[in-house]
């Protein structure tokens, strides 16, 4: 198969979608690779680098999409990469179609067969391909609201661990899942007072006992969650549901709660949000303040450290890439019901069930 790899458009997206020793791995395998020159420079690749692995370097993206197959990417097309989009080709990628409307009717429009990361399931029903950046979200999303809660940045002027005599900063966590439990890794490890709220009382018993006395668990009620949010000084928004639109958690009203200075970060802004006053912004633009309230809802936390994140998802990616590469996306979908369940959209129709019901459209 003729394998594409486009540089990614995205603001401030370093990450490429697939490195040179994946490249090595599909050429080994007998594909074709082309990827637009560079592509890998983000990450430190140069040109070279993926010649040397065996791929073909091609001048821009209209010749990667006019040569390709199969494209490769790592976030959501951009209008103008859609528009390159033909009937004939499988995009595999991060889509988060929930909440964005404009895209799936674009995708639907192009008759592409596209296959998003954040869906593909794993046999004990986890996103394994949402693992890995899930882990890098949610480890930055200490260090981001650690930074924000600093004087100079607008913050309340609180060290996420305190010092002798004075009292860390509270940390509530809003989602027990991988995201969720890699933040509160971290809060902990920089001393924080931490509180995982969740609506599974087996998660919270889980967590529990992974974490023994480091942290507390909560179950996530809207009393809780709005207790929780008027006494915390850094709330995590870490809530997830396969597909759909995160549920907005925390309401315009509960921030008139919270202590002037606080910060809310949403690492689930891909999904739309589980705070009520979020909006999407840039690592050029990350926060802005609603009622004294520094937000910061960067849709690409993890491109700000583009090497490691790159690395971590082409790890989890690339099997999946083979499996298509060799068998092709009915076949290979046909012959493992995980990555079937990765697909979102084909034929100019909505194809899974979550992503149809959240952006209102029929079912294909």
């Amino acid at each position: 198969m003729k394998i594409g790899v486009p540089k990614e458009i995205k603001n401030h997206e370093y990450r490429v979608g697939l490195t040179p020793p994946s490249v090595s791995e599909l050429v080994g395998a007998g594909h074709e690779l082309i990827v637009e020159t560079g592509a890998g420079l983000g990450i430190d690749f140069e040109d070279q680098d993926y010649v040397d692995a065996g791929a073909r370097i091609v001048p821009g993206a209209d010749a990667v999409f006019d040569a390709a197959e199969m494209i490769v990417k790592v976030k959501e097309p951009q209008p103008i990469e859609i528009a390159r989009l033909r009937p004939h080709h499988l995009l595999f990628t991060y889509l988060h179609l929930a909440a964005d409307k404009p895209q799936a009717e674009g995708l639907m429009k192009s008759g592409a067969t596209c296959i998003a990361y954040e869906t593909v399931t794993s046999l004990r029903g986890g996103l394994p391909l949402l693992k890995p950046m899930s882990e890098v979200a949610g480890r930055m999303s200490i260090q981001v609201g650690a930074h924000y809660l600093e004087k100079e940045q607008g913050g309340r002027g609180v060290l996420l661990g305190g010092v002798p005599g004075v009292a860390p900063a509270r940390v509530a966590i809003l989602g027990g899942g991988i995201a969720g439990v890699n933040a509160a890794q971290m809060a902990v490890g920089m001393r924080a007072d931490v509180t995982i709220y969740d609506i599974n009382n087996d998660r919270l018993a889980e967590l529990d006992m992974f974490f023994s006395s480091q942290i507390k668990t909560a179950y996530a009620s809207k009393a809780a969650i709005a207790s929780a949010v008027a006494k915390a000084h850094l709330v995590i928004g870490a809530v997830l549901i396969p597909g759909a639109a995160a549920p907005k958690l925390v309401t315009r009203d509960m921030l008139k709660t919270m202590k002037r200075g606080s910060v809310l970060v949403d690492i689930a802004i891909d999904q739309g949000g589980c705070f009520e006053t979020s909006h999407a912004t840039t690592h050029d633009d990350p926060v802005f303040e609603v009622d004294g309230i520094i937000h910061y809802c960067v849709a690409n936390m993890p491109g700000a450290v583009a090497r490691t994140s790159a690395f971590a998802l082409n790890n989890a990616t690339l099997p999946f890439a083979l499996k298509l590469a060799n068998l092709g996306a009915e076949a290979a979908m046909a012959a493992d019901l995980h990555l079937a369940n990765g697909l979102n959209v084909s034929g100019g129709r909505i194809r899974h069930a979550a992503v149809a019901e959240a952006l209102d459209l029929p079912l294909g």
